[in-house]
């Protein structure tokens, strides 16, 4: 094997910071932004110690409460509301960063969704 190989990269090394992790502690499961990847804080992190972060797979994750998102879409993942959303994407919000794998009713308070590694984009 090539002697530069790494890691497969499901998983990467992060240092928590409240600017990214929205909390202190990161909480296991919760959403972490890697820059434009979305990932999934894999155990509860204090803030300014490294963590590993998913950022691939199909995880349930925060949307915002009374929207509908529907399976197939690409929900934003919204600063302000620290869930997904399904329009109106501000400033500093993340698109394109995964699809919907199935319908979130406007009940419902988390949505399945597929990451996608490398689509992502930060709204200006």
């Amino acid at each position: 094997m090539a002697n530069n190989y790494i890691k497969p990269g499901e998983h990467l090394t992060f240092t928590a910071d409240v600017s990214i992790t929205f909390g202190n502690p990161m909480l296991s499961g919760g959403v972490v932004l890697l820059g434009t990847l979305l990932g999934v804080a894999l155990t509860t992190i204090a803030d300014n110690t490294n963590g590993e972060a998913a950022v691939e797979g199909v995880w349930r994750l925060p949307k915002k409460n009374g929207q509908v998102i529907n399976a197939w879409s690409k929900p934003i993942w919204s600063l302000s509301e620290a869930a997904f959303v399904n329009k109106d994407a501000a400033a500093g919000d993340l698109i394109n960063s995964c699809i919907a794998v199935e319908t979130a009713g406007a009940s419902a308070r988390t949505v399945k969704v597929k990451l996608l590694p490398g689509a992502g984009r930060v709204q200006t």
